[in-house]
């Protein structure tokens, strides 16, 4: 009895836990990172899907072509 209440606690417990790695969130390919505030090193590119920001370092920055 005293095992099944055990893990009865563990899946509760579990249950809240969120899944992966919540503050090394990535974005733009895996070169970005999902953050609240950029580092005066990097530039922000786009929202990311939980609203935060989507940071890049100024040298990941995409380069603008224009079309002719």
């Amino acid at each position: 009895m005293t095992q099944r209440l055990l893990l009865l606690v563990a899946l509760l417990v579990l249950g809240h836990v969120p899944t992966g790695r919540s503050e090394f969130k990535r974005c733009w390919n895996g070169q970005g990172a999902c953050r609240t505030y950029c580092t005066k090193y990097e530039t922000y590119m786009h929202l990311c899907p939980d609203a935060t920001l989507c940071c890049l370092p100024y040298g990941l920055k995409p380069v603008k072509t224009e079309k002719v």
